[in-house]
């Protein structure tokens, strides 16, 4: 298997595990970390995901081997299984945190930054190389860093394909924090810990309201929040969180 999932407690750590090849993405791992993220979507004592990458890399974008084949009808499907991932990435109502330790460009550029959180190892390097091989960027790549740094810059990134280290990530806002290379699992395990003790459903909903948060004005962003709030107020961990309020002591949320 050249996709891994390692469960932690309530943590699931998927690890893209072809590190002769700074774990490129072929074909084959293209359904694998579907599937993965599928599954850790449905299973619901899995309440927080690391993303990361084996052998000191985090990704170094699609496997160049598969490309060019099949002429127009063989580009769309790789682009459909592409967009799946990067949709199950960004759309999973867990918290996701994407461990960066070196190379990640391409559509692994893409797939970091589709989830919550990015956090950047000391030697971390970012890049959308796209324009190396005459592609527009995938995976949702200019989606993101339109939110994230602002159009203008976000074409210089594009249109360069130059590379970004860690502290030029987090003071742009594409990384949360840059962790020292040694730490690094040690720093996302804690967070996508504490995240895990959480009350899953009303933060999966909190993940919601970010997107609607982007796309919609303030009176429609509002009615869509109005739909939200009775559904968390019915779950056992809002219970729990009312109950733990009057007793004084700390909630032990469930995820249900």
């Amino acid at each position: 298997m050249t996709i891994t999932v390692d469960r932690q407690g309530a943590v699931a750590i998927v690890t893209l595990d072809r590190p002769q090849t700074k774990n490129a993405i072929t074909q084959e791992m293209r359904g694998q970390l579907y599937g993965a993220f599928e599954e850790i979507a449905l299973n619901h004592d899995i309440r927080s995901v690391i993303l990361t990458g084996a052998g000191g890399d985090f990704c170094s974008g699609m496997d160049v081997g598969g490309m060019g084949r099949g002429g127009v009808s063989g580009s769309m499907d790789r682009m459909h299984t592409l967009n799946r991932i990067a949709r199950a990435i960004h759309s999973l109502k867990k918290p996701t945190i994407a461990a960066v330790p070196g190379i990640c460009v391409g559509v692994g550029f893409s797939y970091a930054l589709a989830c919550d959180i990015v956090l950047a190892a000391q030697k971390a390097k970012f890049a959308a190389i796209f324009r190396n091989i005459a592609l527009a960027p995938d995976g949702g790549l200019v989606w993101h860093l339109r939110q994230l740094v602002g159009v203008q810059k976000a074409k210089e990134l594009v249109y360069s394909g130059r590379i970004i280290h860690a502290d030029e990530a987090v003071a742009m806002g594409l990384a949360y924090e840059k962790v020292a290379d040694d730490v690094l699992m040690e720093r996302a395990m804690d967070l996508a810990s504490s995240f895990a003790t959480g009350p899953t459903i009303a933060m999966g909903l909190a993940k919601r309201q970010f997107d609607l948060a982007w796309n919609n004005s303030f009176d429609q962003y509002l009615d869509m929040e109005a739909t939200m709030q009775p559904i968390a107020s019915r779950t056992e961990d809002h219970e729990e969180g009312l109950k733990a309020f009057r007793e004084r002591r700390k909630p032990q949320f469930l995820g249900e």
